[in-house]
């Protein structure tokens, strides 16, 4: 067996754990959590050895040396990376807070980027590395980058969580704020998926898909009727969620998480996130740039929006331990801080050129 077979099988695991998770979240059956949390464990474990072997094969292709070979050098093995952390990062806090509530929002995400891998064409081909970035600062840099994306992504989901827990009032901006980017996040997704089942752009290049498919079968359709239609369900889907926002408080209200708990885990995630993306993602990526380019900082759209990422949730920080801040300010930042995640990761390379490449492999 190769890595795909494994990677196969934690797809298959994911999906099962989410509908376990689901389960256990509608009859509360102990013996059903347990079995979703065996499940997500079984998925790790054979992601984990898949990602293994997976370095050896790069090793053994590229002929670099093991700390060379890290598999992280397109979209397909970065999505990977990042969803092997998320769901390391899900199981410390479901052993650690003893809750298993995270895991039907957790496993959906895993098993979703998983699955969208084997039916979207993406490529996932080993691709070694061009000889001017064959450098073992690349384990470090990217590996540590991934690292604190995926502790961003959990601060994300538990900063999101705690805003509809703790807002009352329709017309709060925090209440209308987190709506709004509810909202965006759930027709983007949509939007993208309806492009994929009509154009069949997953196997197309990214220049393409930004010039000539993305929202082509919605908003930016050539016909003038269907993407006016597209808006009008865009308005009306927000507004729904906006007027019945609350149903979604009392939903994970049920779930017996605190919004004590939710701050304490934004907090935590972002306070050991922050200082790894300083070190790998600036630090020791400001030196592999210099050892590949000859210069350590070269304002390529990559780095500037990874340096604004970074003022992100520095500012949370300081607000928070500096300022005193708490509640709903800072849950605010830790949403806008992972949006700013999102365009550094994939943004940048569909929408901006430079050295970096992950969006268009």
């Amino acid at each position: 067996m190769d890595s795909s077979t494994f990677f196969g099988l934690s797809t298959l695991a994911y999906i099962l754990a989410m509908i376990t998770y689901i389960t256990f979240l509608a009859f509360r059956n102990t013996a059903v959590g347990i079995a979703a949390t065996v499940i997500t464990v079984t998925g790790f474990i054979s992601q984990t050895l898949a990602l293994g072997m997976r370095w050896k094969e790069f090793s053994d292709i590229g002929q670099m040396g093991i700390l060379r070979a890290v598999p992280l050098t397109n979209l397909y093995e970065s999505l990977i990376f990042f969803v092997w952390c998320l769901i390391l990062a899900y199981l410390i806090i479901e052993f650690k807070y003893k809750n298993r509530s995270f895991g039907a929002f957790i496993t959906p995400v895993a098993a979703l980027a998983l699955a969208f891998i084997d039916i979207s064409g993406m490529s996932t081909n080993i691709q070694p590395l061009v000889p001017a970035l064959q450098s073992n600062w690349l384990l470090v840099h990217v590996m540590l980058s991934f690292i604190s994306y995926a502790l961003f992504a959990i601060s994300f989901s538990t900063g999101l969580m705690y805003l509809i827990v703790r807002t009352e009032k329709r017309s709060e901006p925090a209440y209308i704020f987190w709506t709004v980017t509810l909202s965006v996040f759930i027709i983007t997704l949509s939007a993208m998926g309806l492009d994929y089942l009509t154009f069949k752009v997953a196997i197309k290049s990214q220049e393409e898909l930004i010039k000539s498919f993305l929202f082509k079968a919605s908003f930016f359709s050539n016909s003038p009727a269907v993407a006016v239609v597209s808006w009008l369900i865009a308005v009306v889907f927000t507004f729904f969620i906006w007027r019945f926002g609350g149903i979604l408080k009392k939903i994970i209200a049920s779930f017996n998480i605190s919004p004590e708990m939710l701050d304490e885990i934004t907090y935590k995630s972002i306070a050991i996130g922050f200082p790894i993306f300083t070190l790998g993602g600036l630090i020791f990526g400001a030196i592999w740039a210099d050892q590949a380019w000859g210069k350590y900082w070269t304002w390529d759209p990559k780095e500037t929006w990874s340096l604004i990422t970074w003022f992100f949730y520095a500012f949370f920080l300081h607000s928070r331990l500096m300022r005193g801040w708490k509640g709903k300010k800072v849950a605010i930042v830790a949403v806008l801080g992972f949006m700013a995640v999102i365009f550094t990761y994939l943004g940048v390379n569909l929408l901006l050129s430079g050295l970096h490449s992950y969006g268009s492999q």
